[in-house]
């Protein structure tokens, strides 16, 4: 009898851990179907979203709502070995109605054209939220430029931009940096184009080195303008940022520059990650430190002024008064949302927080500052940077910084405004001020046939 007793209690807990391991299966199942779930059929759940509360109409939906070219081409290149290697690159034009189109052009090895869509419809929208009068474009290349040496990360670059240069223009399409590029790509993007034009343009493309047309404070801009969103939104909600704690998701230029405008805030930096892993110190991070390290070394892998997490993912669900998500798209999901504990969300990322997360985090009372608005300043900069090469007359940092704070906290309270009026969530009221004033340069201008 006692025999049969432990033998049927061993095969009551074998029963009970295969139905919490077909459990626990269920459950990842769901999270990578949202996560492998298209970044445009998020966009677009946005977009209806704040359509349904505009009460727009099936026509003006029809103008704005899905993207106006998608270019698709193979880039050959030349390899160090001899060897010539296809690359897929994209550009998605999505809106020009209220001035040519603006984006990046990002290398990533898991770029697709959907992302490329969903980012090119982001792009729109941010402009229009943050008024400057630029529509909507991305650019993507399908490469670990891990991979790359120099001298074929120049040639990939270059090829891009003579394979695409009917599509760019001042007037037209303005590129800009994005993951994985920066100054010196969009330098030799210039002088490609430029090469091909006979003529120097330095309006084509933003995110310049100073010493081709550049902006000075465009390389912090986006981290800048987040870190005024995020005093806004503090002072909204009693706030006092002097001790309060933050965590920063994706430790490059945007999360790290967000760590440092935060810090001088007075914020307690208590946890980083990149994508080697995270690391928290409930003290406070010396970030200058972390910076520095990152430089010498490329990654936070073996930082020794914090302690590393076993799971970096949880760094999103820390006791924090601001999260900052600035790695890519994704990170928030209905899985992870409830365990959120953030008072704030600052999006440094793109679509970092899905529809059903955000749906999670308003029910939570989580105060959600959304991609479209919080790392705006970016394309804020690029657009000022478009105004300083067309008049040939370049500002100080000082002047840049105050357009851009103007700029953001003018954008913040008018979001915020809807928010309060509409009631409504931020990300909602954003998309809601943003479509309305895409929609009515639409109508103004209205259907040529």
């Amino acid at each position: 009898m006692a025999r049969k007793t432990i033998r049927n209690g061993r095969d009551a807990q074998r029963r009970l851990q295969e139905r919490k391991a077909a459990a626990r299966r269920r459950l990842i199942a769901g999270s990578l179907e949202e996560w492998h779930a298209s970044a445009f059929e998020h966009a677009l759940d946005q977009f209806d979203a704040a359509a349904r509360r505009l009460k727009l109409t099936d026509n003006q939906i029809a103008m704005i709502k899905l993207p106006r070219r998608i270019t698709e081409v193979l880039l050959p290149v030349r390899m160090d070995n001899g060897d010539i290697r296809n690359f897929r690159a994209f550009r998605v034009q999505h809106n020009t109605v209220r001035g040519p189109a603006k984006g990046g052009i990002r290398f990533h090895q898991d770029v697709t054209v959907d992302e490329i869509k969903a980012l090119a419809f982001w792009m729109t929208y941010k402009c229009a939220v943050v008024g400057i009068p630029m529509g909507g474009a991305k650019g993507g290349v399908v490469v670990d430029p891990r991979t790359l040496s120099p001298g074929e990360r120049e040639r990939l670059s270059r090829r891009y931009m003579a394979e695409m240069i009917d599509l760019f223009g001042p007037d037209i399409d303005v590129p800009g940096p994005d993951v994985n590029t920066g100054p010196q790509v969009m330098g030799w993007m210039l002088d490609t184009y430029v090469m091909h034009k006979r003529g120097f343009l330095p309006a084509v493309i933003t995110g310049k080195p100073l010493e081709l047309g550049g902006s000075a404070g465009r390389a912090n801009a986006t981290s800048r303008g987040l870190a005024v969103c995020v005093q806004k939104a503090a002072a909204r909600l009693g706030l006092n940022l002097k001790g309060a704690t933050a965590a920063i998701q994706g430790f490059g230029n945007v999360g790290s520059n967000a760590a440092k405008f935060l810090a001088q805030s007075g914020a307690k930096i208590v946890a980083i990650s990149d994508v080697e892993g995270a690391y928290r110190d409930d003290a406070g991070i010396d970030v200058e430190a972390a910076v520095a390290h990152v430089v010498r070394h490329g990654t936070l892998t073996g930082f020794k002024g914090a302690a590393p997490m076993r799971h970096a993912a949880r760094l999103l669900e820390l006791p924090v008064d601001v999260l900052v998500p600035a790695a890519l798209e994704n990170q928030i999901t209905k899985e992870n949302a409830p365990r959120v504990r953030a008072r704030i969300v600052a999006e440094g990322a793109n679509g970092p927080t899905t529809p059903a997360a955000d749906e999670i985090l308003t029910r939570q009372g989580t105060f959600v500052i959304p991609d479209i608005l919080c790392n705006a300043g970016g394309v804020t900069v690029s657009y000022l940077e478009w105004v300083q090469n067309r008049i040939g007359y370049y500002w100080t940092e000082q002047r840049v910084n105050e357009d851009l704070q103007r700029i953001m906290e003018a954008a913040f309270d008018e979001v915020y405004a809807t928010m309060k009026k509409r009631r409504v969530g931020m990300r909602i009221a954003a998309f809601m001020v943003a479509i309305r004033r895409v929609m009515e340069a639409s109508e103004m201008r209205g259907l040529y046939a």
